[in-house]
């Protein structure tokens, strides 16, 4: 069976992934978006693991950030704890701690996309798509 990816964007997003995970008996992989090391951080995304983890502790988690073609990046997650990265960068730059494994290759992966809080909240009349009425 193939690796069952989740992109994130949340805590929340997380910890719903890992509800599913659970329910469903299966391991599952928490992936952040394209290059999300150099806008969210490796410290931002090991922490939302880990509390995705605490508040789901009985789901079977792994987790990838991705770095883009950054070493630097790649350097400062595994500075930070995170032990598996995405690198599209030269191979040569790719020298990694021992546990730590980066990727070339996305795997496959599933979106979530949440509705946000305001456009739930927000009148019948203003959800419609299209004209304004």
């Amino acid at each position: 069976m193939s690796e069952r990816v989740i992109i994130i964007h949340s805590l929340e997003q997380a910890v719903t992934a890992l509800k599913a995970a659970r329910e469903l008996d299966r391991p599952v992989t928490l992936a952040s978006p394209p290059g999300a090391a150099a806008y969210t951080g490796a410290l931002w995304f090991r922490e939302v693991v880990k509390q995705a983890e605490r508040e789901v502790p009985e789901a079977e988690v792994s987790s990838i950030l991705d770095c883009g073609d950054k070493p630097g990046l790649v350097m400062a997650a595994f500075r930070q704890g995170v032990l598996r990265v995405r690198f599209t960068g030269p191979k040569a730059a790719a020298a990694q701690p021992t546990g730590a494994r980066p990727s070339p290759k996305r795997p496959a992966r599933i979106r979530i996309r949440a509705q946000s809080h305001a456009a739930a909240t927000r009148p019948k009349r203003f959800q419609t798509k299209g004209s304004i009425r």
